[in-house]
């Protein structure tokens, strides 16, 4: 009689503990995604922003890549400082700070405006972003963590497409309030009177003011949000201070390998991305208006948000390298299409691309952290910094096409998508497999 009593008890305790192991994180996992969109929008507003401040402040294309340098600069700057953050305060609460500064930076476009200040400007898209990497490296981390990590990627990939969605409406609506009005020649700002000039800088940039004023606005109601809601914590991804591990963030090559790649990636999807107005502006390519070329941007960001969407299923049935390593042949050979070809070809193929960009980010970022067990938080850290990528990489080809044309100036990009191939297919192996391999 005692025998069966035993054997239902072990059943029933395996029960428990079948469930205990994967229990449910859908309420929270939507919760993170707003921060997803979040981020996304306000890093593709840059692309609004970059022909904006190029025809008010008279900039070349490498000066005016500034923008985006200021931008990504602060994921090299304050990715390892978040790194501790996280590990000292936990992922929910970097989450609420990180909320706090972007808030603090899309306040400042306010000043910047009425002062006409490029130079406050970039100042102001410093802390935005140094706010956004503290969201990156809490938030991703975070995600491919939560749940089962044989669908660490789809989840991320997931995530990451309501970080499309983002980046989606903001070219879209960042056009309809920000480039509405027609800009001056620039042999017509060369004729005003400094006062006029002045005057004519600040009656342009105040059309910054309301946008970003709602931005931060809701930025301060989602730190609300964030730090109300209880996030379950990870234990297994937790950092312990005073803990010594046998182990190492250098001993973990998917994971430098992967670096390079998360530069790789962001820098030719933002030098891409920040390059398409002026791009479709040309005679030979679209010849259109800012304003005009503005809304077709959406189709190069809202093809990463129907790739993510669709990665989200096909990253649980094909390996996440070999998918990668597909998406980034392709992104290649539209790039040099688009570079070969003109006009409305060269257009569509150019934002084509993005529909294959889709996968790249947070296939990198979960193949780079695979197996890295408590030191997750600090390998965020460097892949966060890697996206020091999208700084430097832009201002490359606005040097480059300030010498040769903006046409020709996209090889940098066809250059990134290469080495992603290599990650997809060896580079992104995690030490399990490379000892098996041996």
């Amino acid at each position: 009689m005692a025998t069966p009593k035993i054997t239902n008890a072990s059943g029933a305790a395996q029960s428990i503990a079948a469930v205990s192991v994967m229990p449910d994180y859908s309420r929270p996992l939507t919760i993170v995604t707003t921060l997803f969109f979040m981020w996304g929008f306000l890093t593709s507003l840059n692309d609004i922003l970059v022909p904006h401040l190029k025809s008010i402040f008279e900039l070349s294309y490498a000066r005016v890549m500034l923008v985006q340098f200021a931008f990504f600069s602060a994921y090299f700057l304050f990715s390892v400082p978040w790194s501790r953050v996280v590990n000292r305060i936990g992922y929910q609460s970097s989450m609420v700070v990180g909320l706090v500064t972007m808030a603090v930076g899309a306040f400042l476009f306010l000043p910047a405006a009425s002062a006409a200040s490029y130079p406050l400007f970039l100042v102001a898209l410093v802390i935005l972003a140094a706010g956004i990497t503290g969201l990156q490296v809490a938030a991703n981390p975070y995600v491919v963590v939560l749940g089962n990590p044989e669908t660490a990627s789809s989840r991320l990939d997931l995530t990451q497409a309501f970080n499309s969605l983002g980046t989606t409406i903001a070219p879209k609506l960042g056009g309809l309030l920000i480039l509405g009005a027609a800009p001056l020649a620039v042999e017509q700002l060369q004729q005003l009177a400094p006062k006029a000039l002045q005057a004519y800088r600040v009656e342009q940039a105040a059309s910054v003011k309301m946008p970003y004023t709602v931005v931060g606005v809701a930025l301060v109601l989602l730190a609300v949000l964030i730090g109300s809601f209880k996030l379950p914590k990870i234990e297994a991804a937790a950092y312990r201070a005073g803990e010594k591990l046998n182990d190492s963030i250098w001993r973990h090559p998917n994971l430098l390998l992967g670096a390079i790649g998360i530069f790789a990636y962001v820098g030719a999807e933002v030098s891409i991305g920040s390059f398409l107005v002026n791009y479709f502006g040309l005679p030979e390519i679209a010849g259109l208006s800012p304003k005009a070329a503005a809304g077709f941007v959406s189709f190069y960001w809202g093809g990463a948000m129907i790739g993510r969407f669709l990665g989200a299923g096909l990253l649980r049935r094909f390996k996440p390298g070999s998918l990668l390593a597909l998406c980034a042949i392709f992104a290649a050979a539209l790039v040099t299409a688009s570079m070969l070809l003109g006009g409305h070809t060269a257009m569509w193929t150019i934002l084509a691309v993005g529909l294959f960009n889709s996968i790249m980010f947070p296939t990198i970022f979960s193949l780079g952290v695979a197996e890295l067990g408590s030191l997750t938080g600090n390998g965020s850290g460097v892949l966060n910094m890697a996206i020091v990528g999208g700084a430097i990489l832009p201002v490359i080809q606005g040097s480059i096409a300030d010498h040769v044309g903006l046409h020709h100036a996209f090889v940098l990009p066809v250059i990134c998508y290469l080495y992603i191939l290599f990650y997809g297919l060896s580079g992104s192996r995690p030490n399990s497999a490379r000892h098996a391999s041996i």
